[in-house]
């Protein structure tokens, strides 16, 4: 299907053929017939791209804080390898489409196929979108009017912000899409409009869309004096400038007591003044409504109670339709330009260079035809010997880390990525070297030309396609986790005892570094007990963040202390027994307080572990810090790049170059797929994802949490 996507490295702007998506859960897959082009905001993306690198950075200096940081914490090199592949990365351009339902996703049941709906979706042939980011069409309302409904909940927002009522007199500073539909709400709601805009065209649109007045640069005593000397009740920003004069002018126009809303995006250096003496309010408008950038509304589905709040994002976008519905709103005359989506990129090239006037500019689609499930690459070239090996996921680690290391690794022959969303898979499917990309994860794990499956994915689906991809005869490589909770390693495990012949790995690197293995190698002959210790410096994550969420991330004791249950595992040679956590608490504690805690393993073997997992240093520091004791030996590994030895008095210093293992675990997946035999025990897989949940436990129930696990029969043992 075709998709408009932004090369932010080269500054281009093309048509892509991508992969369909499928209607993933709490999600409607809608087949396009029109979305407009944001040309504010999107063209504001292509400018970006389009810059130096420097030019980039001087426009976003907050990134430039974050790849300061991670230049101290990751080194110079390996930081610029990440910037680069976060620029290889292209953007889907645009929000706002308008199409009919071609399925629903799981737990889904208010829309049906057929049904015509506008939502949030980029400009795609087919786009999967949360259902909490669609509104229902009626019949009397086209896809064309229909595509302006989320640009106009923008609108909406700000003038429900405003706080208006029936006779008040409304000034909007801008008249782009944006304004025009301001000013179109604002009639409808009873209010006397005035409008001004530097382009006189612009303002004689916004006569058409309900402004009693509407001028070129009209001024604070202008607007003065067409409102009976009062001034404006409330005054609505909705241009796009970097000048702080539409400020000023908002200051200055509204009347004592009265109202501001910023919308758009402007200078912000507010004149004291004005807003002193008139007690003026000022509010800045956050997108579609209230449920925007709260992942428990826009991706799980989450609504608010609408006697809590009467008006969230799709609300208001189904607000915007009815009143197109009734006739109240029109959005007909805004619409300058319609281009079919394969000739999008006439449409791009005349908003960057400003050719000729324009407004809204819409984007038509046909009827969709059968969907093709795959899209060749044809980079792959076929090597003897190599293991075929298909991949779930194409996310940043993905990118940044695993698809190199499969490259220096040479052992793998790359067939099909996933993703969810198709245009990541196309993206780095095609940079990689895959042969084709899909957005149906059956495909990878369904693919006769497919030897194993590599999960890449979020941590909640990791047990699900662990389980079939085994049942489909594929070994498979997870990323840690291998589960997120009980119920899901019980399902691994049984799918694992069905199918004695597949091998299964989990992505527990660190036991596979150069680092690990020289400690390993150091305490060979100890025959006593050791202890260890582990310390994570963990860096902050914010608590709305997937990782975070019990059910979705799993947590990030599960989602990552894993790696420490799992090398400490490795290094005492003995199997967890007992699990003990404890965290920080009090009044001032933050709000999420699992990632800051104290985790004590007892092994098998009589060794004692204790990991602390910290959330709350400064990444200035290591990472990651292992001392382990033993048999009058110690040793040290200092964010395995420096390993210290200690014995008979003396201390050997070893500075290692290999990273934390990630190329070695691929290599090991290689040569366990050949040989026939597991690169991690299974015994070791499995109590490692146990004692990881039941660290957890261990925190809500405040006791010690004892482990039992049943030895595998297949476990060392050659695969048939």
């Amino acid at each position: 299907m075709p998709q408009v996507q932004q090369d932010i490295r080269r500054g281009t702007t093309s048509v892509v053929s991508v992969p369909e998506p499928v209607a993933r859960p709490g999600e409607l897959l809608v087949a396009n017939r029109a979305s407009l082009i944001s040309a504010g905001t999107e063209k504001m993306v292509m400018d970006i791209a389009k810059k130096s690198l420097i030019g980039k950075a001087r426009e976003r200096p907050d990134q430039v804080r974050r790849v300061i940081e991670k230049m101290k914490s990751e080194g110079v090199l390996d930081t610029i390898r990440q910037v680069r592949e976060k620029l290889d990365q292209p953007m889907g351009l645009g929000y706002c489409s308008a199409g009919v339902v071609v399925s629903a996703g799981q737990g889904v049941d208010q829309y049906k196929v057929g049904d015509r709906v506008a939502c949030n979706g980029p400009h795609a042939g087919v786009v999967s979108v949360p259902v909490n980011l669609c509104a229902s069409i009626a019949e009397n309302v086209s896809f064309d009017q229909a595509s302006f409904a989320v640009l106009g909940s923008i609108s909406m927002q700000g003038v429900r912000l405003a706080k208006v009522s029936l006779g008040e007199t409304v000034l909007v500073i801008g008249l782009g899409l944006v304004g025009q539909v301001a000013v179109g709400l604002l009639a409808a709601a009873g209010c006397r409009v005035i409008g001004t805009d530097p382009d006189p065209a612009k303002c004689e649109l916004a006569l058409q869309s309900g402004a009693a007045i509407a001028q070129p640069n009209l001024s604070a005593s202008n607007v003065q004096a067409l409102s009976r000397g009062a001034g404006a009740d409330a005054v609505l920003i909705t241009a796009s400038t970097s000048s702080n004069g539409p400020i000023e002018l908002a200051c200055e126009a509204a009347r004592t007591k009265g109202r501001i809303v910023l919308v758009g995006v402007v200078g912000l250096e507010v004149p004291r003044r004005p807003m002193y003496f008139k007690e003026v309010e000022f509010v800045v408008s956050c997108s579609y409504g209230p449920g925007r950038y709260d992942p428990n509304y826009e991706e799980r589905g989450i609504d608010y109670p609408i006697g809590h709040v009467r008006w969230t994002e799709q609300r208001n976008i189904q607000a915007v339709l009815d009143l197109m519905a009734s006739g109240k709103l029109s959005v007909d005359h805004l619409i300058s330009h319609r281009f079919d989506i394969e000739q999008a990129e006439q449409a791009y090239q005349m908003i960057s260079e400003g050719s000729e006037p324009y407004l809204g500019v819409v984007l038509n689609y046909a009827e969709s035809s059968q969907a093709t499930p795959r899209i060749p690459l044809g980079k792959s070239t076929p090597v003897a010997g190599a293991l075929k090996l298909g991949v779930l996921g194409a996310g940043n680690f993905a990118r940044m880390t695993m698809f190199p290391q499969l490259q220096k690794a040479g052992d793998f022959q790359l067939t099909t990525i996933c993703s969810a969303s198709g245009m990541s898979a196309h993206s780095a499917g095609d940079k990689f070297g895959f042969s084709e990309c899909t957005a149906d994860e059956q495909e990878v794990i369904r693919d006769e030309n497919t030897d194993a499956v590599m999960i890449l994915t979020r941590h909640h689906l990791h047990s699900g396609q662990v389980c079939a991809a085994l049942d489909a005869g594929k070994h498979v490589f997870v990323e840690k986790p291998l589960a997120v909770d009980g119920p899901q390693l019980l399902a691994v495990e049984d799918a694992v005892n069905r199918n004695p012949n597949q091998i299964v790995m989990v992505g527990f690197n660190r036991r596979f570094s150069e680092a690990a293995q020289q400690v390993k190698q150091h305490f060979a002959k100890v025959m006593q007990p050791l202890t260890v210790q582990y310390r994570f410096n963990a860096g902050s994550i914010p608590a709305d963040v997937w990782i975070q969420h019990p059910e979705e991330g799993g947590g990030r004791i599960i989602g990552e202390a894993c790696h420490a249950i799992d090398l400490v595992t490795y290094l005492t040679g003995s199997l967890p027994v007992e699990v003990y956590a404890t965290c920080i608490g009090g009044p001032n504690a933050p709000e999420i307080v699992d990632d800051q805690a104290f985790i004590t393993i007892r092994h098998e073997n009589g060794s004692i572990s204790s990991i602390g997992y910290l959330a709350g240093g400064d990444r200035a520091m290591s990472k990651e810090r292992v001392e382990v004791l033993g048999g009058g030996k110690m040793a040290v590994i200092d964010d395995f790049r420096r390993v210290e030895l200690a014995s008979g008095g003396k201390v050997n210093t070893i500075k290692t170059t290999s990273g934390k293992g990630h190329l070695e675990e691929v290599q090991a997946f290689a040569q366990g797929m050949r040989k026939g035999r597991w690169p991690i025990e299974w015994s070791e897989l499995l109590s490692t994802s146990w004692a990881s949940i039941a660290a957890v436990q261990s925190l809500r129930e405040g006791i010690p949490i004892p482990l039992h696990f049943a030895r595998q029969p297949n476990e060392n043992t050659a695969v048939d």
